[in-house]
């Protein structure tokens, strides 16, 4: 079955604050998939709902890998030229996924939580220390998770300020071209090399030293696998961290009562991330595309063999079937687990460490500077655009 309306244009980017745009929601309220124009190669599905999100996520009909060629939809003008895990299916991406996630065992990632939290108060040190107002943006939110990458990676400190230029480009969408995005991926995976080569020769304890020594059953991670994973650790572990706790900040001093709740009552921690992680718009709608290796049924529309399918976790996050009340903070909820990771075989090996520097970074504010408010009001905080991930460009704050 095929739509008779007008063909909307994606990723949808009009949203204000942390709202959706109301495409999203009319989409996801008119029922199953929807048909949607990328920039580049044609039109597309669009999943919005929970339950066909999650359908497309654990469905093996539909494949990763067979996204990467150069007719499937996309949002750039050229084909992807960077294979990750994310890019991959089963049984290759299973053997990566048991080789990759030795570096994200529970036991090493809550190893880490000293850490973050000993960075964090380091950081709000140098904060207080300077008074307000200032911007938490560039305080907090940007160091911390760049400070723990840089240490869970084992990459030099003192290299910060050329990643945090090359994590910049590999999230913008309409501020790089092809050419200076795979410059960006050269120089970033020439830098990795390097790092990867002193491991060999020397091995620490860090993240990529792990990641070197990877086996299973005699397979190891290749010289490209190596670098890929880099990759998108850096672009997806410090970036999409960075966004989320600005942006769950904002929310926590800009909601009556949320702020002075959690100061007075730290048993509400662990419930107040779950909802942040739920409740916070990460991106603008966007992301990677399925293709169907078969013809599947979503309540009356049929997706085709060869078709591409996107999903929208920021919209299945508020449907109001899996969220009653979907579109209000509520920490007295016991919904369906939330979908900010993904889910399936794809979920986000990083997930354990964003939430716990999520965690650690809203404790440590919450103990340190429970006066925080916002120094400006709310509709004048500047939101980034043209990238994928959305948040505040400067979160101006005093106490």
């Amino acid at each position: 079955m095929r739509t008779t309306e007008p063909v909307p244009a994606y990723p949808f980017l009009d949203y204000a604050e942390l709202r959706l745009d109301p495409r999203l929601d009319e989409a996801r309220r008119s029922g199953a998939l929807t048909r949607v124009r990328l920039p580049y190669a044609g039109e597309a599905w669009l999943a919005t709902r929970y339950r066909d999100v999650r359908k497309v996520l654990t469905d093996p009909r539909f494949s990763r890998a067979a996204a990467m060629g150069p007719d499937v939809p996309r949002q750039t003008p050229d084909p992807p030229f960077v294979s990750t895990i994310m890019d991959v299916d089963r049984p290759e991406h299973g053997r990566l996924r048991r080789l990759v996630a030795v570096a994200f065992t529970e036991r090493r990632i809550d190893g880490l939580r000293p850490y973050v939290r000993e960075v964090a108060h380091r950081l709000v040190d140098d904060m207080l220390r300077q008074g307000p107002p200032t911007d938490l943006t560039q305080a907090l939110a940007l160091p911390l998770p760049m400070t723990v990458i840089c240490r869970t990676l084992g990459v030099p400190l003192a290299d910060r300020a050329e990643f945090r230029r090359w994590t910049e480009s590999l999230v913008a969408l309409r501020r790089i071209t092809a050419e200076e995005f795979r410059a960006v991926v050269d120089a970033l995976e020439a830098y990795l090399r390097d790092l990867i080569r002193q491991r060999r020769a020397q091995p620490t304890d860090d993240l990529l030293s792990a990641l070197v020594q990877a086996r299973d059953e005699g397979s190891r991670l290749s010289e490209q696998e190596l670098l890929s994973f880099g990759v998108t650790l850096l672009a997806a572990g410090f970036e999409t961290t960075a966004s989320h706790i600005a942006s769950s900040t904002y929310l926590l001093l800009t909601r009556p009562g949320l702020w002075t709740g959690l100061v007075t009552d730290a048993d509400r921690m662990a419930t107040t991330v779950e909802e942040l992680l739920r409740f916070v718009p990460l991106n603008g709608g966007t992301g990677l595309a399925r293709v169907a290796v078969e013809d599947v049924e979503f309540d009356g529309v049929t997706v085709r063999a060869g078709e591409a399918v996107f999903v929208s976790t920021i919209s299945a996050n508020r449907d109001e079937e899996a969220f009653p009340d979907a579109d209000t903070f509520r920490l007295d909820r016991e919904p369906e687990p939330h979908l900010a990771f993904g889910w399936g075989p794809h979920r986000c090996l990083g997930a354990r460490l964003a939430t716990m520097e999520l965690h650690e970074a809203i404790a440590v504010l919450r103990e340190r500077v429970p006066t925080l408010r916002l120094a400006v009001p709310p509709d004048s905080v500047d939101w980034k655009t043209g990238t994928i991930l959305r948040g505040p460009r400067e979160l101006p704050v005093t106490w």
